[in-house]
């Protein structure tokens, strides 16, 4: 069993986890009626992206997603959320340094033995949701859980879906596809492009991610038979036949979204071992992402 294969198979236990201990890091997570922003590279912008539109959609307040390296100096927020399972990442570390005594922040990581611990005034360490491969999984999946449970919008029934996910077939002949386009709606946009990511990752496949009523201006021209549209969510009336349609294979998010994203990394492994790629060593890719003269 690769690393990536054991740990994406332990999120629900750590999906638990971070939710019993959501109540215990309240103070150090936004409050209801901040202006947000949540901050992160690679996957934690993905997820940060995700967490942004649940919590701006659960009335909790105005809540913005942004690439660290990209985050718009001139704005004024109440807090910046940092999502950074290294805590080494080099955009992260000089985002939070240049916010230092001006803007109150928050690092959620995995590891604390890390700069980071010191870049932030407030830090949540999620050190049983760390991870030994280059590909996020359960980590990201954690952390979202835990700000999902801090929202109260956590339930026992996406742990439940999350164990359907790792339990169940994947769909047949999706393992065979030659392009995989990934669909979203409101907060699962975000994950959508996650999951673009982790195909891309482990199995260096042609992925593209859109907000579902987008796919349909242009991107669904690509779809054809050999191909796979898989919609995290509940999906646009008419989408699925339009998709059929084309002779392209159609996956329903049937589980909670999140759910969904464990059946797509496990998609990811799946598909990196019919091409004879190791998950685990993705192409010209670090566990963390550290500019030359960066601190460690």
């Amino acid at each position: 069993m690769t690393h990536v294969e054991d740990e994406l198979s332990s999120q629900p236990e750590c999906w638990i986890r971070a939710a019993e201990q959501a109540a215990a890091h309240g103070g150090a997570l936004p409050t209801a009626g901040e202006r947000v922003a949540i901050v992160g590279c690679g996957t934690s912008f993905f997820m940060a992206q995700a967490v942004a539109a649940l919590r701006e959609r659960s009335g909790q307040g105005e809540t913005d997603a942004f690439a660290a390296s990209e985050f718009p100096g001139a704005r004024s927020y109440d807090r910046v959320v940092a999502l950074t399972r290294s805590g080494t990442t080099s955009e992260v570390l000089g985002l939070l340094a240049s916010l230092k005594g001006r803007t109150r922040t928050t690092a959620i990581t995995a590891d604390p033995r890390t700069p980071v611990m010191e870049s932030a005034d407030e830090v949540v360490v999620l050190g049983f949701a760390d991870e030994r491969s280059v590909v996020q999984t359960r980590f990201a999946t954690t952390a979202f859980t835990l700000l999902r449970a801090h929202l109260g919008l956590h339930t026992d029934a996406v742990v439940a879906d999350a164990r359907t996910a790792l339990e169940s077939p994947l769909p047949e002949g999706l393992v065979g596809c030659s392009q995989f386009t990934f669909l979203g709606r409101g907060w699962t946009v975000g994950l959508a492009n996650e999951a673009g990511l982790k195909m891309r990752e482990a199995a260096l496949a042609w992925t593209e991610a859109y907000p579902a009523m987008e796919y349909r201006h242009g991107p669904i021209s690509v779809t054809t038979r050999g191909t796979a549209t898989w919609m995290l969510g509940d999906a646009p009336e008419g989408l699925a036949e339009q998709v059929r349609g084309t002779g392209g294979l159609w996956v329903a998010g049937g589980l909670d979204p999140l759910a969904e994203l464990v059946r797509v990394q496990r998609l990811a492994v799946a598909v990196a071992a019919a091409r004879g790629l190791d998950p685990d060593r993705p192409r010209h890719l670090t566990r963390s992402v550290i500019l030359p003269g960066a601190p460690r």
